[in-house]
């Protein structure tokens, strides 16, 4: 009893170092993701800084680009006034000033047409003005972006100066374009790995994306929802109105590798809980093999070893009777040689595929009672039910089973020190059959119902603690049965039970 004692201690002492190792392992892996943690989260926030700062870049582009647009503007209608004066000038005027106007004018593509459409003078175009007379086709084509500035003259004669945007300021369009179209290029395809989704002013028209698990959050409706809910619940949606674009929200949520990290001790206590596990259960079923040797190694050596005094006593009852010894002596040596003969015989069968043959269980168990009872103190009172004369079959060992029933009976009336009742009462399923034997001794404590089946495990002073345990392996492994403390209480008795399949 002693050593299940100090084994359940040391179980518990590596049990608590085990998991001071763990908690302590976890402890440090929880520092260490919390600083990649708090690290990713800052190029998060650096990167959802560096969306306002770009977008705030675009947007003093674009403010560049409209004032520079209105001054093209006021110019274009500068030259389009000097026009009209040189047109309107009296003889007596000075027309330098308006003349040096329209000569300083070196960007901004001019071309001036009468009411019937003809070319009448034409300035920093790319098209040759001889061969081109009449304003139409790809030249009104190309200066059709604006509505021509009219200049009224002499009888209110009309003449049109069309102008479009000057080179310099295309080519600052076309840098603001290209700005604003890899604005969200670069949002989605970000060195903070965030997955991102640019969606439109109403939140539900998916413009760009990256960085997602899914191939394309367009393909349903259901996953885009729910994908944006869980995002906006993350962080709160970039708002971002960019020139010609409109409205834009920027949805982002922590990255792939921060997701993890989140998960990964939870993971961790996993791993290791799992590999904790199956090094208890391949130990335990190493341990369990090599005990299952010793006994089996035991059993065998102890038959072995009987054989041969058995023989010879076998011979000695020979000669006893032919010496003449009384009858009654001669047949009482015969039993105990015949009890020998069984006990070698059921030492014998374990470790070995044991023969089950149907028998009439019940006959068994008052059989072995019978011989218990001129065997024991007449002050234990037995009890059998149902009657000698039913039937219930089920295939069994003989021998082994009488072994059990013997152990369990001698363990009842060594609990009752002699005195009390035993009882066995037998009854019956469709696929089971249960026999309780049930004694008024003293009883068991709730927390040793499975360590009494222990090897070595006893409470008796002079105890090897093996009955209980050759009664389970026979039960269990030879019938595919249980055994098992069915109920117990201090001062009152004890009931096992056995399940037999029918």
């Amino acid at each position: 009893m002693d050593i299940y004692l100090r084994k359940k201690r040391w179980k518990w002492l590596l049990f608590i170092a085990a998991l001071i190792i763990v908690g302590a392992s976890m402890y440090y892996t929880s520092i260490l993701v919390n600083e990649i943690r708090k690290d990713e989260r800052r190029n998060v926030e650096i990167w959802a800084d560096a969306i306002h700062r770009k977008a705030d870049l675009v947007n003093f582009t674009n403010n560049l680009f409209e004032q520079i647009k209105q001054e093209e503007r006021r110019r274009a209608g500068t030259l389009a006034e000097a026009q009209r004066r040189i047109i309107t000038a009296t003889s007596s005027e000075d027309l330098d000033f308006f003349l040096g106007i329209i000569a300083e004018n070196t960007t901004i593509p001019v071309v001036q047409t009468d009411e019937a459409g003809h070319i009448v003078s034409a300035r920093n175009v790319t098209f040759n003005i001889d061969s081109a007379k009449l304003f139409g086709g790809s030249i009104r084509k190309e200066f059709s972006v604006y509505p021509p500035i009219v200049v009224k003259y002499f009888q209110n004669k009309k003449i049109y100066l069309y102008y479009k945007d000057s080179q310099i300021f295309s080519d600052i369009k076309k840098v603001l374009d290209d700005l604003i179209r890899s604005f969200f290029s670069e949002v989605v395809i970000n060195s903070a790995s965030v997955p991102v989704i640019v969606t439109d002013s109403t939140k539900k028209h998916v413009i760009e994306f990256g960085n997602l698990p899914m191939k394309n959050p367009k393909d349903s409706v259901a996953i885009l929802y729910h994908t944006l809910e869980s995002m906006a619940g993350q962080n709160t949606p970039i708002k971002v109105n960019l020139a010609d674009t409109g409205i834009r929200y920027i949805f982002y949520e922590d990255s792939v590798l921060l997701t993890q990290l989140k998960y990964y001790p939870v993971v961790q206590f996993f791993v290791i809980g799992l590999f904790l596990l199956i090094a208890y259960l391949m130990f335990s079923y190493a341990r369990k093999s090599e005990q299952n040797q010793v006994w089996v190694g035991m059993a065998k050596e102890t038959a072995h070893q009987l054989g041969t005094p058995l023989s010879s006593m076998i011979a000695w009852v020979e000669l006893l009777k032919l010496k003449g010894l009384d009858d009654e002596t001669v047949t009482e040596i015969e039993k105990d040689v015949m009890r020998l003969e069984t006990i070698t015989d059921r030492f014998s069968k374990i470790g070995s595929a044991a023969r089950l043959e149907k028998t009439n269980i019940i006959t068994v168990i008052y059989d072995t009672i019978a011989y218990m009872r001129s065997r024991v103190s007449p002050k234990v009172n037995f009890a059998i039910i149902p009657g000698s004369g039913q039937e219930i079959i089920t295939p069994i060992n003989l021998h082994l089973f009488e072994w059990v029933i013997e152990n369990l009976c001698k363990n009842a009336v060594d609990a009752m020190d002699g005195s009390g009742s035993l009882s066995i009462e037998i009854t019956e399923d469709v696929d089971h059959i249960h026999i309780d034997i049930s004694d008024t001794g003293k009883g068991i404590p709730k927390s040793r119902f499975k360590t009494i089946f222990h090897p070595g495990f006893t409470s008796k002073t002079r105890g090897w603690g093996l009955g209980l345990t050759l009664s389970k392996r026979i039960i269990e492994n030879y019938h595919s049965g249980k055994i098992f403390v069915k109920s117990s209480v201090l001062g009152k008795g004890t009931t096992f039970r056995i399940v037999l399949k029918k």
